[in-house]
């Protein structure tokens, strides 16, 4: 997951309010609820010590979603009165709605709950042509469909693109018709960058498109097994960007055990465990960072300075790396900080056995042995 977007966080001082907000039911009493909620959290807050302007920031800014359609819900990180940051969330937070006062954001819980992965262009193919669907993990929405062989990118269009439409149509033979569709569908998932490509129809019009696309886009394609017209279609959608999230997550703790394999001469190009991993961050050595989110030491008490690479396990330690002031902190809340501030990546493999993943749920890929 590239963390970019967490980079204002990190641009002021702490201490920070982090609410995550469940707005996944949607009833008739849902705005009266919310409005509950958004007290609930603010003396949650004032209760653990955040000053009356950022608990009045965060009321007023849960109380805006009273009658908001976000499917799942939104995370709000404020500080001095003000929310800096409000991601919406691809899924609703597991334990509902929460509020944590740190000396850090609490962003952990993002590698999971705020994640547009996988990116998926639907293709509906009939004998006649195809329409494109663009669809993200926040949900789809009904878009107008352009007619023609070309289409809006959605680079053009506004950041809120979890769904375009695109239609091609094409009336000579249906051999013919399968290679301009599997040709199409190639230049809108480069447009996009999309994860993968899910194709929609007959067994018959999927197989044949699928022969037709680019090699490149081989181990991207899916198909769903039920067509644009069964209530099953969604379920199968979200079934196969489920499991590329799982595939993926299986193939980076792949790539890391691998690495964690010592050479000739005795290097491994991985290390595991908070206190390896910290001494990794504290060198910018992290490549990519791999969390097992409710593993026993993702939630352990690091220390932390003022600087991104002020990190050690010890008071003593970060003291001795010039800070002058220290705060106690999440592990993961610290790592998280430091990745984002170098530029690295880091990847939620909790969907992979505790047992399989790096000692402790923490481990990291190294940028050089």
């Amino acid at each position: 997951m590239d963390l970019a977007f967490l980079h204002p966080l990190y641009e002021h001082p702490g201490p920070w309010a982090s609410v995550y907000v469940d707005t996944s039911r949607h009833t008739q009493s849902a705005p009266h609820e919310r409005s509950l909620t958004a007290r609930a959290l603010s003396r949650e807050l004032a209760g653990q010590g955040a000053d009356e302007p950022t608990c009045h920031a965060v009321r007023t800014a849960v109380e805006e979603l009273a009658h908001s359609p976000e499917p799942h819900g939104r995370a709000l990180f404020a500080r001095a009165g003000e929310v800096v940051l409000d991601p919406p969330l691809a899924a609703p937070p597991p334990g509902g709605s929460s509020a944590r006062w740190a000396p850090l954001p609490h962003t952990a819980p993002l590698l999971e709950l705020a994640t547009e992965d996988p990116v998926s262009v639907v293709a509906y193919i009939d004998r006649k042509g195809a329409e494109f669907e663009l669809r993200g993990a926040l949900g789809s929405r009904e878009a107008s469909a352009a007619a023609g062989k070309h289409w809006p990118s959605p680079r053009r269009s506004t950041a809120d693109w979890s769904v375009r439409h695109f239609q091609l149509r094409v009336e000579n033979t249906w051999e013919h018709n399968a290679a301009e569709i599997a040709d199409a569908l190639a230049v809108c998932q480069e447009e996009t960058c999309a994860d993968l490509v899910v194709l929609v129809g007959e067994e018959r019009e999927r197989r044949a498109v699928r022969a037709r696309l680019p090699r490149r886009l081989l181990d991207r394609v899916a198909e769903a097994p039920h067509g644009a017209g069964s209530r099953l279609l969604d379920e199968d959608i979200e079934r196969i960007r489920a499991e590329h999230v799982h595939r993926r997550a299986a193939e980076e703790l792949e790539r890391f055990l691998a690495a964690r394999v010592p050479d000739e001469e005795g290097r491994t190009g991985a290390v595991e465990g908070v206190p390896a991993v910290v001494e990794a961050a504290r060198e910018h050595r992290i490549d990519e960072l791999l969390i097992h989110l409710g593993a026993p030491e993702t939630n352990r008490e690091v220390w932390i300075g003022e600087d991104p690479d002020q990190v050690a396990v010890s008071r003593t330690d970060v003291k001795a790396l010039g800070g002058r002031a220290t705060w106690p902190v999440r592990a993961d809340d610290a790592l998280l900080r430091s990745v984002v501030e170098t530029g690295a990546e880091a990847v939620s493999v909790t969907a992979i056995s505790q047992a399989e993943g790096p000692r402790g749920g923490v481990g990291a890929l190294l940028r050089w042995a």
